[in-house]
């Protein structure tokens, strides 16, 4: 009876402490890999030989971005593409004539000298060497600066006198300060005057701003252009992070008469972590004669909110030269996606005013994802041999009219292309585009939804494995307005995977509790077979890479998770492997490369062992949350997602992509049932294999991250007084096929 208490009791301590959370992310995935570039043309890094530095242009006012397309200067560091030139440098020259010193001189900063040391009267002299002047330049910064040095023989003399003859004692010293040694730079001047940004350390993306006036913004936040954090630890500090800088603008035609403005829209928070109050977002203007940046802006962290406006007038006399430059800087935590920060519509021009503050556009304000009814890819073998039409009837657009009158609706167009060819035309009628009013109103978003089902389908024609097919869609009002932002495109992907999710994680999703299970479902179109399940998980504050969890797989109980069709044996645990860049997964495999049979409605997830959440990517743009389930009863009650969003887990399906995923080819079951035993075991120094095969079987060792300690066949004598204490799994196979594994324990 206590024994029964006991665990009523455990029971119910787990299920209050069990619950799904959403974090944010330490890292951005999308941008992993991403060639660091070159931001300016000075640079404290390792010697420049062989390095390309850029000579940015100038560009003229206007200046106008609201981050539609990607303006950021790309830098291209190959020291053999066209239009470079290149100049040797020497880290020594003569004083005089500017000449490379010998490849022999060496120097030190300390005075060196000549001893004599008489043995006859037991005297010392010491006559101190002359110093040499020179230019020298370390190599390490561009442009390359010289700096009047002097410096002396690096070696002290020795010369003792005696009645003997005695040759001087040469003192080398081991590390002379200054050598002569050479870099080759190679310098390349940009004109490319549609790129606006010298660097991109913030994001440009179209994802993390909460309903922005157009598709596009530049978020900032803790983390720098390749996706990690700009301090790698939990931390309380609080520091710039992310800065953006403008290209240099000419300002001299222009003054304070000319109404020159700057304008800009921010928002806080957006789909992302909340700034805090202590948070801050700058902008600076730098002033060409005084050679400084000046603080002319800022706002503090703050819940999300619409997009508020930032624009004043540019009166500084200083800042209408030749050089001008302006650049937004956060200040928040440096360990992670959080405190974010996002800007549009950035704006400066002459001929402006105080009363000109908003920008008369009309836009989208998000890319549409899919066509197709629920999900954003589907296998292509499921969709072509489909006999209903699986288009969506509610294609979600959400367009902005800026403009500050009211303006006509028009009909709007998705045009579908296959390999170029265009498929079909959809109208996106005017009326449902402004909400069923015959107008748009002034500076109003509207979200709509258009019926696909009744007048297109995606050709079925195409035999192949895979297929995608492109569109553009468009939507206009009649007034004069930005052209880019009035069309969005996108990509239909049918390959071998359902997916609710759009490959980019906003937020990390896990449920908290030991032996917590988290299910996932998905409605097919047909039955099929599973291969394996890919996940997207992202790192957090903390990193879980470390823990384990086994794979399962749930037939359907009326809308919930019913009976688990597989789950991982117990030892033969998964861990989170953390991919890099958008819509790149990592493809978990059955044990044994099993296939698992699944009907229309089937669920995939796992069973954690350790009470940390696994973070799995958390897609917020497309709401999914009603399948979503989780469990920390062993499934007994299945609870809803509390977080609107998407999991980035897909089911792959089997079909002629297979090859691709390394997926082995079925093989036929033994049906002789093998035993085997470890023994001795527990042990700390050797084991043997007992299995009743009629050959010696294959067996291999593996630790608890899965790494392979040894091998051999089943007669061999495993010795173990090198291994760390610990627990092992020992798996045997027979002619490829797998027999079983146990626990080894290693004290």
């Amino acid at each position: 009876m206590k024994g029964s208490l006991f665990f009523t009791c455990l029971c119910i301590v787990s299920g209050f402490f069990a619950q799904d959370y959403v974090t944010p992310l330490a890292a951005n995935p999308s941008l992993f890999g991403k060639k660091q570039q070159v931001e300016s043309l000075s640079t404290n890094g390792p010697a420049i030989d062989s390095a390309v530095f850029f000579i940015t242009d100038t560009l003229s006012l206007p200046f106008f971005d609201e981050f539609s397309r990607n303006n950021f200067q790309q830098y291209n560091q190959d020291p053999f593409q066209d239009g470079l030139t290149s100049t040797l440098y020497y880290r020594l020259l003569d004083e005089e004539t500017e000449l490379p010193l010998p490849n022999s001189a060496l120097y030190t900063d300390s005075v060196t000298y000549r001893l004599e040391v008489n043995l006859i009267d037991d005297t010392l002299i010491t006559h101190f060497f002359d110093s040499t002047r020179f230019l020298y330049a370390p190599l390490t910064t561009f442009p390359v600066n010289y700096t009047n040095t002097f410096g002396y023989p690096p070696y002290f003399i020795i010369d003792t006198i005696d009645v003997t003859p005695n040759e001087p004692d040469t003192i080398w010293l081991t590390q002379p300060i200054f050598n002569q040694d050479s870099a080759r730079v190679f310098v390349k001047e940009i004109n490319e005057p549609s790129k606006l940004w010298l660097n991109d350390k913030a994001y440009h993306n179209y994802r993390y701003a909460k309903d922005p006036w157009s598709i596009g913004v530049v978020t900032f936040d803790g983390l720098d252009e390749n996706g990690q954090p700009y301090i790698f630890s939990p931390t309380t500090v609080t520091m710039t992070c992310d800065t953006l800088f403008s290209k240099p603008i000419d300002m001299s035609p222009h003054s304070a008469a000319d109404s020159v403005y700057f304008s800009f829209l921010y928002q806080t928070e957006g789909l992302g972590d909340v700034p805090e109050e202590g948070d801050s977002l700058y902008l600076d203007f730098f002033d060409p004669i005084e050679n400084r940046w000046n603080r002319v802006w800022a706002a503090g962290g703050a819940p999300v909110s619409d997009f508020k406006k930032g624009h004043f007038a540019v009166l500084e006399p200083n800042y209408f030269q030749k050089g001008f430059q302006f650049r937004f800087m956060n200040y928040g935590s440096p360990a992670g996606a959080l405190d974010h920060f996002h800007i549009d519509y950035i704006h400066l021009r002459p001929l402006s005013g105080y009363q000109d503050t908003l920008f008369k556009d009309f836009a989208f304000v998000y890319p549409i994802s899919t066509l197709l009814e629920d999900f954003i890819q589907v296998p292509w073998k499921h969709y072509k041999v489909s006999t209903e039409n699986k288009m969506t009837d509610s294609v979600k657009v959400s367009v902005r009219n800026g403009s500050e009158l009211t303006e006509n609706n028009q009909n709007g167009s998705v045009t579908v292309f296959y390999e170029g060819s265009q498929q079909a035309n959809i109208v996106l009628n005017g009326t449902i585009l402004s909400g069923g009013n015959i107008n748009y109103a002034p500076r109003s978003t509207y979200v709509s939804y258009h019926d696909f089902s009744d007048n297109y389908e995606y050709s079925r024609t195409v035999n192949d494995t895979a297929a995608y097919f492109d569109w553009i869609a468009n939507a206009s009002a009649q007034f004069p307005n930005y052209p880019p932002n009035d069309s969005t495109f996108g990509t239909q992907v049918f390959e071998n995977v359902y997916a609710y999710d759009d490959g980019s994680a906003e937020k990390a999703y896990g449920v908290f509790g030991i032996q917590s299970e988290l299910a996932y479902q998905f409605n097919a179109y047909q039955p099929d077979t599973l291969v394996a399940i890919q996940m997207h998980f992202v790192p957090t504050v903390n990193d879980v890479s470390n823990n384990l969890f086994l794979l399962a797989v749930w037939n359907d109980n009326n809308g919930q998770p019913g009976e688990k069709i597989y789950e991982d044996e117990f030892f033969f645990p998964k861990q989170p492997i953390y991919t890099s860049g958008k819509n790149e997964f990592h493809t978990y495999f059955f044990q044994d490369t099993a296939k698992i049979p699944v009907g229309e409605t089937f669920y995939i997830g796992w069973r954690q062992i350790d009470e940390d959440r696994l973070n799995v990517g958390f897609d917020v743009n497309h709401d999914h949350a009603d399948k979503i389930f989780w469990s920390i009863d062993g499934g007994n009650i299945w609870n809803n997602s509390n977080f609107a969003g998407s999991l980035m887990m897909r089911p792959v399906i089997t079909s002629n992509l297979d090859f691709t995923l390394g997926v082995e080819p079925e093989k036929k079951v033994i049906e002789t049932v093998y035993n085997f035993n470890v023994y001795p075991n527990p042990t700390n120094t050797f084991f043997k294999i007992d299995v009743d095969t009629p050959l010696p079987a294959d067996v291999t060792i593996f630790d608890l991250q899965g790494r392979t300690i040894d091998s051999g066949e089943s007669t061999k004598v495993f010795h173990t007084e090198d291994w760390q204490k610990g627990v092992y799994f020992v798996h045997v196979r027979f002619n490829g096929i797998h027999v079983g594994a146990k626990k080894l324990i290693v004290h």
